[in-house]
């Protein structure tokens, strides 16, 4: 803060000269342009200075556009911004300086005070007094010295980076993404749903129902005929059994709340028609929402890869360092070439980043695809 008190006279002092040198040119239409130029290159040098105190004391890091000497973008205000910057700099800057010199005055009344304790010149009444007085005094000096701190920190915030009303712009228009994403995953997921039962389950059904009734029919007549006929029916109702299970499965996994991620990748894997191998490195509960956001990345992956990949062999992995995401990778050997903005990897991607996460997709033709995915846990 106290270079910050020395490069503040700069931005006033730069203003006024570059304001008389170049204030006859801004006022003419024809040079105006290249006299802003030229005062907003020179602002942006200056501000490039608050910049690097800021990068080197406080660890801020600010947009790369910035730092080349580009224009900023126009969400940081451009030329204007940085003349704005300096301009409350400036003033900041001074009256942080005040602060930082009322303080030293105070060091110097403190070492005052002792010298005269120590020579017996000052009484213990006026000791008190002045303890008092003093702390008051330096309580204030130390809140100030904070607040401007924290102003200058917000200025270059502003000025060099997005702002607080930038970057709650940006999340919400996130969440809006995200909103829509998870509600056209939810409608897709249903539509599927319904399609399985109306395509497998339903039709498996009216076929059962066919042989019964076709079994009870011919029982008087034939019961050899008959008995074949309930076998057939036995098989077909097996076979609807599976198939309701598949598609419960597909709903929502029991597993999950009874056994865990784990265990419930484990079914994956059981049900999955190419060979596929699970490494699963996380200790410890995990989120619900989380657990359940990665199984239907493999899922959806697993069954992506069997159904049109070509793939012989899928690997999946889920770790997750101390403190960190949960990190789901799925990779297979097949052809590639899958489309990111797919119905599948679509839905996924809104019900990752429902989450706050990230899912990525490298899937070159010619393979191999990979899907990584990265949960928050927090």
């Amino acid at each position: 803060m106290l270079a910050g008190c020395l490069t503040a006279p700069l931005g006033p002092a730069y203003l006024l000269l570059a304001g008389a040198v170049l204030g006859p040119f801004l006022l003419w239409p024809r040079t105006r342009p290249y006299a802003l130029g030229l005062l907003g290159s020179g602002a942006r040098r200056l501000a490039g200075v608050e910049r690097r105190r800021r990068t080197v004391f406080f660890g801020d890091r600010f947009p790369e556009a910035y730092g080349r000497g580009a224009p900023e973008p126009e969400a940081y205000g451009g030329d204007g911004g940085a003349l704005r910057y300096l301009a409350v700099r400036s003033w900041a800057g001074l009256v942080c300086g005040a602060v930082l010199g009322l303080l030293g005055f105070g060091a110097v009344l403190a070492g005052l005070l002792v010298a005269g304790v120590a020579r017996g010149t000052t009484g213990a009444a006026e000791l008190l007094g002045q303890l008092a007085l003093g702390g008051v005094l330096l309580f204030l000096g130390l809140q100030g010295l904070a607040a401007l701190t924290a102003l200058d920190a917000r200025l270059a915030r502003e000025h060099f980076g997005p702002s607080e009303r930038e970057l709650l712009r940006r999340r919400i228009d996130e969440l809006s993404v995200s909103r829509a994403a998870v509600l056209g995953a939810v409608d897709g997921e249903r539509r599927r749903i319904e399609r399985d039962l109306h395509d497998g389950v339903q039709q498996r059904l009216v076929a059962l129902a066919m042989l019964i009734g076709r079994a009870r029919r011919g029982a008087g007549r034939d019961p050899g005929r008959a008995a074949e006929l309930l076998d057939q029916a036995h098989r077909e109702a097996q076979e609807v059994l599976v198939e309701l299970r598949e598609v419960a499965w597909r709903v929502y996994p029991s597993a999950l709340d009874s056994l865990g991620l784990e265990e419930a990748l484990g079914g994956v894997a059981q049900r999955c028609a190419l060979p596929l191998r699970i490494a699963y490195g996380v200790e410890g509960p995990l989120p619900r929402p989380v657990e359940t956001a990665a199984y239907f990345v493999v899922s959806e992956a697993v069954t992506n890869a069997a159904k049109h990949s070509a793939a012989s062999a899928v690997s999946v992995r889920v770790a997750r360092a101390p403190g960190g995401p949960l990190t789901v990778r799925v990779e297979d050997d097949g052809r590639g070439g899958a489309d990111p903005a797919g119905s599948g990897l679509t839905g996924l991607r809104g019900r990752v980043g429902a989450l706050d996460g990230v899912l990525r997709v490298d899937s070159p033709l010619g393979g191999p695809t990979t899907i990584v995915a990265e949960l928050p846990c927090a």
